[in-house]
């Protein structure tokens, strides 16, 4: 294994350390946490709290900034952080406007957020989440799907509200609409490594590639032999538009590399995706491409469409400013 590190134990306080650096003017570490806070805080809004483990980056700290969230947790490597450090990052941001978390679908992420929200409500802050399950590959028992690279668009709809001066409630309805009409899938022709462990997450002879793939270095839900990048992206479309109708609708289009994977490559994925949604009655009204929730240093893509109405697109086209999205 090579990684371009020091101490494993340390990555995530200097990979925190190291962000803020470069978003010194803008963003904050809090105290002793690895937690990214915007400096500039509005009091007269409602603060939108997300994150999880690291190794997802630029989520969830390169979408801290206007528009966006107010403040991201970055717990150990693909393992949430606890819910003391929630709690924490929940207070450093409290408005008389009521705090929003926002979570992706994982058993370890929910319950930690749920029990800091609690804390937090027994120490008199308004605090409220949502949980995003946009991936289709899974849906198992009670856990159902997990949330995967459609939680941006959280992020961007939710900011985008929370700046209006809307209420806590208001923030919460926009934010499960978009979570109701977003939904993603991933693939991975290699995997990603974590440090501590040395171990690549699973194996994949050169003629195999993993569908279905979630964020955290798991294996997909099959394995086949890999084909060319039209026929791998009309498999993931397929899947996608058996979810929602977006038949006649407009779409944002997410196609979000997984760490490792060119540019060159998601290009060519995003020539199919435009003329196949085409060929499907689909309307594409942007595009969003490159590494957008990451899995470290893993070979793969996944695609995300987000279906538009006009509140919808209205807030997605509202003015954001953060490291990892600016609009």
């Amino acid at each position: 294994m090579k990684k371009i590190i020091n101490d494993a134990a340390d990555i995530e306080r200097e990979m925190v350390e190291g962000f803020i650096l470069a978003e010194n003017k803008r963003l904050q570490k809090l105290g002793n946490q690895n937690i990214v806070v915007r400096r500039q805080l509005n009091p007269n809004k409602v603060a939108l709290v997300s994150g999880g483990g690291s190794g997802h980056e630029p989520a969830h700290i390169g979408y801290v900034g206007f528009g966006m969230l107010d403040c991201a947790i970055a717990g150990p490597i693909f393992t949430s952080p606890p819910p003391l450090t929630i709690y924490k990052a929940i207070e450093a941001v409290k408005t008389d406007k009521g705090v929003l978390c926002i979570v992706k679908n994982y058993t370890g992420d929910v319950m930690s957020f749920e029990m800091a929200i609690d804390m937090a409500r027994g120490a008199g802050i308004e605090a409220d989440y949502v949980v995003v399950d946009d991936d289709v590959a899974v849906q198992s028992g009670e856990i159902g799907r997990r949330g995967v690279a459609g939680t941006i668009f959280v992020h961007k709809i939710a900011g985008a509200m929370a700046e209006t001066g809307a209420d806590l409630l208001s923030v919460k309805e926009i934010a499960k609409k978009t979570i109701a009409n977003v939904r993603s899938m991933g693939m991975a022709i290699s995997p990603c490594t974590i440090p501590a462990s040395g171990i690549p997450s699973f194996e994949l002879s050169e003629e195999e590639m993993e569908i279905g793939i979630g964020i955290h270095g798991e294996p997909g839900v099959r394995r086949e032999k890999l084909t060319n990048a039209d026929g791998i992206v009309k498999k993931m479309l397929d899947k996608i538009l058996t979810y929602l109708d977006y038949a006649g609708r407009e779409v944002v289009v997410m196609i979000n590399g997984m760490g490792g994977t060119p540019m060159m490559e998601l290009c060519i994925v995003n020539k199919f995706v435009k003329g196949y949604l085409y060929r499907n009655g689909v309307e594409v009204y942007d595009t969003m491409l490159g590494n957008f929730m990451t899995s470290i240093e893993m070979a793969g893509f996944s695609l995300t469409l987000l279906r538009l109405d006009d509140e919808l697109k209205s807030y997605y086209n509202a003015t954001a400013d953060t490291f990892a999205l600016k609009k």
